[in-house]
């Protein structure tokens, strides 16, 4: 059997923009997804702390170092610039490799989206 443990967490950055004209996806500074250890490509889920909303999509790289949180397509009527959202990852492991795993979760700066 095999469980969804949380894998990744980019913990409270800033929406920056929202793209309609998009065809989908979340577009984040790769230097945020190095350091969270997530994927380009890789499906994530988003919670927005300001209205409520969660969902899912997959990563796109943006700039390094621009601190970009950009919701694409559908996703962008979700959200606004200036809110805050948590990012997360999952992977699927089996409980015993589940047992001792620690996530890696960052925190970056709600002002500027960068870590310290």
């Amino acid at each position: 059997m095999l469980i969804q443990v949380l894998k990744s967490k980019i913990h409270r950055v800033t929406v920056t923009e929202a793209r309609l004209d998009y065809i989908g996806s979340i577009t984040i500074d790769p230097l945020l997804l190095e350091a969270a250890g997530i994927m380009e490509g890789e499906r994530v889920f988003i919670v927005n702390n300001n209205n409520g909303e969660r969902l899912d999509t997959y990563t796109i790289a943006g700039e390094p170092g621009s601190g970009v949180i950009c919701l694409n397509g559908a996703a962008a009527r979700r959200v606004q610039p200036g809110d805050i959202v948590i990012i997360m990852a999952y992977a699927l492991m089996t409980p015993e490799e589940a047992e001792g795993f620690k996530p890696k979760v960052i925190f970056p700066d709600t002002m500027t989206n960068k870590l310290d």
